[in-house]
């Protein structure tokens, strides 16, 4: 009989006090690695020792700047190939991977390299952000407590998940889009018993923020309010012109990593030839060096110039997207932000000049835009939303937010197959869910779906009489299994044709005396997955469907093929189109 599935059992317990205790972590973690950054940051640049988050923008050191970011990609390029090559990147394809491939187990040095490396390639200038690596490296850390204890695959998961979401909400206080993130991007799935976890996660990681760094909005920007009809629907049509930017904006980075795939160099050095090209865009423009997060408050204040903003959006791009391209250690959604948001600060001014009529808040457009561009990029549509405004603490931007990502949402999965975050993956041949749907045969009770006119045999038969009436005209003789009962109707358990067409077998035999062991059942309250999942784990092709309150009485047999058919509805409702209004009804 196989086991009705709970939601919740005794052992969320157990992995919600586990994943408490991993966010608390996490975040302690996450306060290390901004130390670290701001450690390699002050050293490589101003030579002096602090732990202080500091930006490169400001540095003195002149044409020397260029070979800041070269030094820096020589000892990631040495660290991914004598440590470790899953540093590479920007940690959330490759969490990704092991979550579908590899029941996620993340080899457990990842939890080291991958944030010693991402300070040294940030703190040398490079252009990401610092959540994209602590996403990562709570991920593996999660994996490797998960490895530790006596889980499942599923647990682990739920486990790694959580490591990531804290990560995430200790970085930009953003707790809400952290779950939201694990989600989309990592659990694939949103149920009781892995969202409980993860949700708590990212409770304490953030609550560990709060005490170290205070509960401040990440990205503080002035009040905006509430946008007119004409406003709310440019914002739209931002998202949309978005929406293509973000397409282009992917397609670039992997070309780029396709041309540094062409090199005929290892690839160890690729990531200080992506260092020139950082310290090159870095020496005329600073501030596309390092993080950026100074450089998203300051375009959500308004408090850089058109000119700026634009050479800001062109450059960031330029110097991002050759240094991911070449295979460095860094995170993607700052330079994202950044990128975006400088863009939608230039449309904003732009069409508050040109046309005023529109009602066109430049802050706003700044926000929307930023948002958008992840959306688009990566299909995290709810994160993306909520994410801009926890970080920005402006409600009146959530209508606009929700279309603007909507709109970006639509024209990217119209124009691109994969994402940023799962093109990679995808071309080494990983199947990545994209839609999150409710398991249709959890829908459906076996009793709905089983075949009711069972053929059955009665124990007390001879082989002589079964077989006189299998091969008699007109017996529905194709079934490969049947079921046996008493003399009373009940259920004895199932003998094969192949047993009954043993020849070593005398006629006088009782098909009773061959049942083999008690009958594989399912009640008929049962829903269908349930009785799938009991098939797979008894490895057999049909149970015998019992009564709700009479478990010993036959009442139907469900197959493999009843499996299969009750897919019919369901492909029917998402391919047939047609109208009902105003059509007659179908003749009786």
């Amino acid at each position: 009989m196989p086991r009705q599935f709970r939601p919740l059992d005794s052992r969320v317990l157990w992995i919600s006090f586990v994943a408490m205790l991993l966010g608390g972590a996490v975040a302690l973690v996450a306060k290390l690695l901004t130390g670290l950054i701001g450690l390699f940051t002050n050293l490589a640049f101003y030579g002096r020792w602090s732990y202080d988050f500091s930006s490169p923008a400001g540095n003195h050191l002149g044409l020397w700047v260029i070979a800041v970011p070269v030094i820096g990609g020589l000892v990631v390029g040495a660290m991914a190939r004598w440590g470790s090559r899953a540093i590479r990147g920007h940690g959330i394809p490759e969490a990704m991977e092991q979550v579908l491939l590899n029941e996620s187990r993340i080899p457990p040095r990842i939890t080291w390299l991958k944030p010693v490396s991402s300070a040294i390639a940030i703190g040398t200038g490079g252009p990401f952000g610092a959540e994209g690596p602590i996403i990562a490296t709570g991920g593996a850390l999660g994996s490797l407590i998960a490895q530790l204890m006596h889980v499942t695959a599923d647990e682990r998961k739920t486990l790694l998940a959580a490591g990531a979401a804290a990560g995430m909400a200790a970085v930009f206080s953003a707790p809400i889009s952290a779950v939201l993130l694990a989600i989309e991007l990592l659990l694939f799935e949103r149920r009781a018993r892995s969202l409980i976890p993860v949700a708590l996660a990212a409770t304490v990681g953030t609550g560990v923020r709060y005490v170290l760094e205070g509960n401040q909005a990440m990205f503080p920007m002035p009040d905006i309010a509430t946008p007119t009809l004409p406003a709310l629907a440019t914002y739209v049509v931002l998202g949309l012109l978005v929406g293509v930017v973000s397409v282009g904006v992917t397609r670039l980075t992997y070309a780029i990593e396709d041309a540094f795939e062409k090199l005929p160099i290892h690839w160890m050095w690729w990531p200080a030839l992506g260092g020139i090209v950082v310290g090159i865009v870095g020496y005329f423009m600073p501030l596309t060096l390092g993080v950026g997060y100074t450089n998203i408050a300051a375009v959500l204040a308004g408090q850089i110039g058109l000119g700026t903003m634009l050479a800001l959006c062109l450059l960031k791009l330029l110097s991002w997207s050759v240094a991911l391209g070449s295979g460095t250690s860094g995170g993607t959604l700052a330079p994202l932000f950044t990128i975006g948001g400088a863009l939608g600060g230039v449309l904003g001014l732009g069409l508050t000049t040109s046309a005023p009529w529109l009602q066109v808040d430049p802050h706003m457009a700044a926000l929307v835009c930023m948002a958008a561009i992840f959306a688009g990029a990566s299909r995290a549509f709810l994160t993306s939303v909520v994410f801009a405004f926890e970080t920005t603490q402006q409600p009146h931007g959530l209508l606009p937010l929700l279309g603007a990502c909507a709109a970006a949402y639509l024209i990217s999965g119209l124009m691109m197959r994969n994402t940023i975050m799962t093109e990679k993956i995808v071309r080494r041949g990983v199947r990545v869910p994209s839609d999150y749907a409710a398991d249709y045969l959890d829908q459906i009770y076996v009793r709905d779906a089983c075949s009711r006119n069972v053929v059955s045999l009665r124990a007390s038969q001879t082989l002589a009489e079964t077989r006189a009436w299998m091969a008699s005209p007109g017996t529905s003789t194709k079934h490969q299994g049947f079921p046996v009962v008493d003399d009373n109707g009940a259920l004895r358990g199932v003998v094969t044709r192949r047993h009954l067409y043993d020849a070593s077998l005398a006629d006088d035999v009782t098909v009773g005396s061959l049942v083999q062991r008690a009958p594989l059942v399912v009640r008929e309250d049962h829903t269908l997955r349930e009785a799938a999942d009991h098939m797979v784990e008894t490895d057999v092709g049909r149970l015998i469907v019992v009564g709700q309150h009479a478990p010993h009485r036959m009442v139907g047999i469900i197959t493999r093929g009843d499996l299969l058919a009750a897919h019919a509805r369901r492909l029917r409702e998402a391919r047939d189109a047609s109208r009902h209004l105003g059509k007659k009804p179908a003749a009786p």
